[in-house]
């Protein structure tokens, strides 16, 4: 199973910063619906695309690996 990191990624991007980044800040940014980021959010997983994890990629200046991780079933 592939868990997205999303929301630990936002956490970091947070505190690096000095403040509160939204979801909808995150949307406003790549261009991916609230609902979708809600979605990868969630613990159960999420089906999505290539161009998504890459414009997530792009924005939290990450690799895939900081995004994603396998957990094996």
């Amino acid at each position: 199973m592939l868990r997205f990191r999303l929301k630990e990624l936002i956490q970091d991007k947070s505190f690096k910063e000095g403040r509160r980044v939204t979801l909808g800040e995150v949307s406003e940014a790549t261009g991916i619906h609230k609902t979708t980021l809600s979605r990868l959010q969630n613990p159960t997983g999420y089906n999505t695309t290539t161009e998504t994890i890459n414009l997530l990629c792009k924005y939290f200046q990450c690799e895939v690996g900081d995004l994603v991780v396998y957990i094996e079933e």
